[in-house]
């Protein structure tokens, strides 16, 4: 009689638990090992694996109201428990709550696929003393009492590389291989070469005259290639295209002037560029390390961007007018693509021929692409190998596009496409750089056929790009003032980043280049001038960041003043810039002017690309591990924008020097 209860309690049991594993949709070996962690977890005392799983669940912290809804809970101390028959894996459950959408780290067996964790906690089975282990944020906090689950992720805890990562971290390694070896054998070839003019030297006792000239480079009354017509082995070598190729991509040749002061900088034309160019790149740097942080990983939100927009000084991070940076590289560039073809054009004997503009815009390319392609392939690389926190997600997904859509970035046209598909997003200034910079030899040619036509094509450009602008603000309700930009999606897929609304401080720059190359007198000639014109810029700058404040609220309806300073705004910022230039350039730039033409600006200004390249591969990574929100207090992001710099700075010398200048230095050695 014992033995058929007992048979029966089993079947039940059974019957139960298959039961179970049916209303939940959960696999076989899930389920039990849930089973084995909840049951050794309700016990009155827990194993201790059981312990530290429970314990890296997320759970609710103080200041919700601020903004710290996320609950990330311990990655590590997950990662450490192991079960009897399991380890233990830590995942993500995505949340929303009216309209707050949140994250609660769990911490369960590695035996469940991510479907099975979202069954789980739809069926509420993670359950401790009858209540659940996710603590969803409460109502009367939130005033939301419904919520829904977005989505489950479970991170790995192995690196398995792809072909595609494997493809990256070798062209990665080719790319810094190639430099390192061409710097020893230029090395060695030195070194050979020194004991050859120094043996010959000593034997001829250095006192005959005509023997040794101070620069080393007359031996005998001969010249070291004369001396080499007798030796067949040294002309191979020295006159061979490999050999050109590996001094121009030595470290011996790259390094030369990057990294120099020179004292007498401030009297050379364009001087303040430098200053100007790394001013804007600081400013960008600075934005960019408080807007990544701020997109997921701030425990106190609402308590930032009350800061932000209440004061005109956190311009210079992320509040007031969009990047205005930006529209300034965009006017240097413009500047400098006019200066560098009429230059090309003079030295080809006033002649504007299609193999000139070729040449002109391949130069373009080898100048922006190979480092371009390291920070690609770099990029890729490394988020197939760190293995990131709870914040990581986010931002291997914005960069993980490059699998699928490297060819944009290849071809320059990342920027058409929609922002959620671009290799490695901020390299959208790479494509837009680009497009504006083709259009420079058609207008040029058209000055240099009729001024008056050129009068009317410009005046048509700069009318369609600032109508654009204003339509599309318009049309879609478009935020002008950062933060509110950071959550509208509309502002990145149809303004920021295309070049019909972009194109306007690029011709500015261009329409600056060609007369300060052309002119043949000053502009400014009485003193009221400069000080009427430094009057305007400065009033004018001041106009437009107040401006952004005043229209901080985004329009729930088409609003004209919105569309008026979203389509002027960034044409009047590169004006205010051009006259800072062109008072420079004339002499009436005064203490403005010594500070832009300060010696220490260019070495900074040599690395400006590769800095802005790199430096949000620091920030992606820093934030990306962190396993706990940052707190924002002015003092730890000054912090974090100081510690962002100067790593961005190490690494963007070593890979100027590297990837960037050896390409540039080929046209004189190879080419």
């Amino acid at each position: 009689m014992a033995l058929g209860w007992i048979v029966f309690l089993l079947l039940v049991s059974g019957s139960v638990a298959l039961g179970n594993l049916h209303i939940y949709n959960v696999s076989q070996r899930c389920m039990r090992d849930i089973n084995t962690f909840l049951w050794d977890l309700n016990q009155d005392e827990p194993k201790e694996y059981a312990a530290l799983m429970y314990d890296s669940f997320g759970k609710m912290g103080s200041s919700v109201k601020e903004g710290n809804v996320n609950q990330p809970g311990s990655v590590q101390q997950c990662r450490s428990a192991i079960g009897p028959g399991f380890s233990a894996q830590y995942c993500q459950v995505f949340l929303k709550q009216g309209t707050i959408q949140y994250f609660v780290g769990i911490c369960v067996p590695d035996s469940c696929r991510e479907v099975d964790v979202k069954q789980l906690v739809l069926c509420d089975r993670l359950q401790f003393n009858q209540k659940s282990l996710l603590s969803l944020l409460p109502p009367n906090l939130i005033n939301q009492s419904s919520q829904e689950i977005i989505m489950t992720r479970c991170l790995v805890d192995t690196v398995a590389p792809d072909a595609s990562d494997v493809a990256c971290m070798c062209v990665c390694c080719v790319m810094l291989a190639i430099p390192l070896a061409a710097t020893l054998f230029t090395a060695l070839r030195r070194s050979q070469q020194s004991s050859t003019i120094s043996h010959t030297a000593e034997s001829c006792h250095l006192n005959v005259y005509g023997t040794l000239k101070s620069n080393g480079s007359e031996i005998n009354g001969r010249t070291l290639e004369e001396n080499g017509r007798n030796n067949p082995a040294g002309q191979c070598i020295s006159q061979s295209c490999l050999s050109s190729c590996l001094q121009a991509f030595s470290l011996q040749t790259t390094s030369k002037g990057v990294f120099s002061t020179p004292f007498s900088v401030q009297c050379e034309n364009y001087a303040s560029l430098n200053g100007i160019r790394v001013l804007s790149l600081l400013w960008i740097i600075c934005g960019h390390a408080a807007q990544f942080p701020v997109i997921n990983n701030l425990d106190n939100y609402k308590t930032w961007r009350r800061a932000v927009e209440s004061s005109p000084i956190y311009v210079f991070t992320i509040s007031g007018p969009v990047f205005l940076a930006v529209d300034t590289f965009l006017l240097l560039g413009g500047l400098l693509s006019a200066r560098s073809l009429l230059s090309s054009i003079h030295k080809a004997e006033d002649n504007l021929s299609l193999g000139l503009v070729a040449n002109y815009l391949f130069k373009r390319i080898k100048r922006i692409q190979p480092l371009h392609l390291f920070t690609m392939c770099f990029t890729i690389s490394l988020t197939s190998l760190v293995q990131g926190g709870p914040y990581w997600f986010p931002f291997v997904e914005t960069l993980i596009d490059c699998k699928a859509y490297w060819w944009a970035n290849l071809l320059l046209i990342s920027n058409l496409l929609p922002v959620h598909e671009i290799c490695i997003p901020w390299t959208w200034y790479l494509s837009l750089d680009y497009q504006c910079y083709a259009t420079t030899p058609l207008l040029v040619y058209i000055y240099r056929l009729k001024k008056s036509v050129f009068v009317v094509v410009v005046g048509g450009l700069l009318v369609i790009t600032t109508v654009t602008s204003a339509a599309i603000t318009a049309c879609l309700h478009l935020p002008v003032f950062h933060p509110s930009t950071v959550t509208s999606d509309n502002y990145v897929l149809y303004y920021y980043v295309k070049p019909y609304t972009r194109y306007g401080p690029f011709l500015i720059g261009i329409l600056t280049g060609i007369y300060l190359t052309t002119k043949k007198d000053q502009l400014l000639k009485e003193k009221w001038q400069p000080a009427l014109g430094w009057f305007c810029c400065l009033s004018l700058m001041v106009l437009l960041i107040g401006l952004a404040y005043l229209l901080k609220e985004t329009p729930a309806h088409p609003s004209v003043a919105h569309a008026l300073y979203q389509g002027m705004h960034r044409l009047l910022w590169a004006l205010t810039v051009s006259w800072i230039i062109l008072a420079c350039e004339e002499g009436f730039g005064g203490f403005i002017k010594t500070f832009l033409s300060f010696g220490f600006w260019v070495p900074l200004s040599n690395i400006s690309f590769a800095c802005y390249l790199i430096h949000p591969i620091f920030i992606i990574l820093y934030n990306g591990l962190q396993e706990t929100p940052m707190h924002y207090t002015d003092i730890n992001f000054m912090y974090l924008f100081l510690g962002h710099l100067v790593l961005t700075l190490v690494f963007s010398s070593t890979l100027t020097v590297l990837i960037e200048k050896p390409y540039l230095h080929l046209k004189h050695r190879s080419i």
